[in-house]
Order: C-alpha cells, then structure tokens, then sequence
C-alpha cells in the first residue's frame, strides 16, 4: 500500500486523529466540539491517553470498570469520513506495514449530539435516538457496497416526497445498529429517523442573507411519512458514522439533545446539563452490559 494511502505521523500514530491501537477502547463516544471532550471526560477516571490534532480531541480513560473513549469530530460528514476510517485503520491494519490485521476488531461508537426537532410535539431538553438517518451529504456514495447497508426503496420514496432537485447529491439511508438502539428503548428517548445535512443554514432551510434554492424543504421534510415512521430531526453527521460502520463491521449509535425546534421555533440557550444527563445515561447503560 502506498503510504499517500494509510498516512502516518512519524511517531507511527494515525495522520489526522494521532492514535494508535493501544491508544483507544472499544467503546468510542464520539461528540462533534472539542469542548465536549471535557464535559464528558470529566466523567472519566484513569486516564491514560489524551491527545489533540486540529479538531480531532481524543481521551481515553475507564467509566466504572469499562474502558471509554471520548473523541471530537468536529462539524461535518467530511469529518466522519476521516474519523471513522481512521478508528478502523487504528485497530485493523499493521501502522509500519500498511498490512490488515488477520482478524478485525469491531468498535461500539456512540454520537452524543446536539439537533434541531423537525416535529412541533417535541421538546427542548429531551432525547432523539436516530433509528434511520438520511445523508443529504453523499459521502457514502463514493463507497463500493453502498448498495448492502442503504434502502433505495425508502430513498426513491423520499426523493418522489420531497421533489428532489437534480442538481443535490443523491440521498442515501443508513440504519442505527439495532442490538445499541434496543437497549436504550424505555429510557425516555424517542427515536425515529434523522437528516444528517451538508451545512447549517440553506442545507437545513435557514435563510440570512442567501434563501436555499428549495424554500419548502423543511414543510416536506415534516410531512414526509414511510412505513409509519416520520422524520424527526437535523443534524450533521450520523448518515457517514451509520454508512461507514456496517460497512467496516463497527456497531454505531447516534442519541441527540433537542436544543431547538425547528417548527416552534423554542431554543434551550443552556443545554449542556442536559447533554451531560445524557452521557451519564449513556455511559451507565452501556456499562451494566448494554
């Protein structure tokens, strides 16, 4: 393999997240700002790594007797394209020969995020776990095998719902892992389906100084219903963590804070007791055998 391929820093760590194997637990919580290392970290004792390159912010210590990984992301599916790959190439390839790993190891990644309610009965302050999450981003789509983990029944419905302008990336539909989703039912999370967006203001109808190109997205998005289930949220990254992880065998999980709602227009200014709640929530859980 090339080495423009798998990069490495001279030290033998992973080009942009600078980790190593031994550097990071099987567990990953995965939050987009740097910031949120520390809220949660906090819960963290032994701490035994912690590093930082641009806005990749990675701590790894114990929660009770369960090793834990707390990394940023960042903003953004780009983000979560190097990331994920990178966790992957961490703990399945050989970093001084560019070889795989024999036997692969799978990672339990969990995003604990903030999002915006695209359905008026919903909360500030409470909890979205994203069964399904739709990628306007169409960063999967460069991948061989998109086809095994997307649904293009539930995209060409989507697409005919919300008159598709041609000129977007093709959306694709990627699952939570259903052995995580399951074991968060009955905690007070309501889950349903999730647009992971490209941008924070056209990419999810804003409009400042430039109006999006399609005004009525937002309305369609509310109304949209497929086998039941409606969608629920915005937020930026979960189609690329949910697509990337049943492609490379990790186990993935996205659970979000509603801090607006994009239908009432209600904003929590302060809502970081809450996201702690939820980490807490999180970390017990997966912790007693989740």
């Amino acid at each position: 393999m090339k080495h423009t391929e798998l990069m490495t820093t001279a030290e033998g760590k992973l080009f942009h997240l600078h980790i190593g194997p031994d550097d990071i637990a099987d567990t990953i919580i995965i939050v987009g700002d740097q910031g949120r290392v520390d809220l949660i970290g906090d819960l963290l004792k032994d701490i035994r790594f912690d590093t930082r390159n641009r806005e990749f912010r990675s701590v790894t210590g114990t929660y009770g007797q369960m090793p834990v990984t707390i990394m940023s992301s960042g903003i953004g599916t780009d983000n979560i394209d190097i990331l994920i790959n990178e966790l992957d190439a961490a703990v399945n390839f050989n970093l001084n020969t560019k070889e795989p790993l024999d036997k692969r190891r799978s990672l339990r990644i969990i995003r604990i995020g903030t999002t915006g309610a695209l359905q008026g009965d919903m909360d500030t302050g409470s909890w979205i776990a994203s069964a399904r999450a739709i990628g306007f981003d169409g960063v999967l789509n460069f991948y061989s095998g998109v086809e095994t983990v997307t649904d293009p029944d539930f995209e060409k419905a989507f697409m005919e719902h919300m008159s598709w302008l041609p000129r977007l990336a093709t959306p694709y539909i990627a699952d939570a892992d259903p052995v995580l989703l399951k074991i968060f039912e009955g905690k007070g999370i309501r889950s349903g389906i999730t647009v992971s967006a490209p941008g924070f203001y056209a990419p999810q109808g804003r409009t400042l100084s430039l109006a999006p190109a399609d005004a009525g997205m937002n309305d369609r998005l509310e109304s949209f219903l497929y086998k039941g289930q409606v969608i629920t949220n915005y937020e930026m990254e979960s189609s690329a963590i949910y697509g990337l992880s049943a492609l490379l065998g990790h186990r993935a999980l996205t659970i979000c804070t509603v801090i607006g709602n994009r239908v009432t227009g209600k904003f929590l200014e302060d809502y970081k007791p809450a996201v702690k709640n939820l980490a807490v929530l999180i970390l017990d859980t997966l912790q007693k055998g989740g």
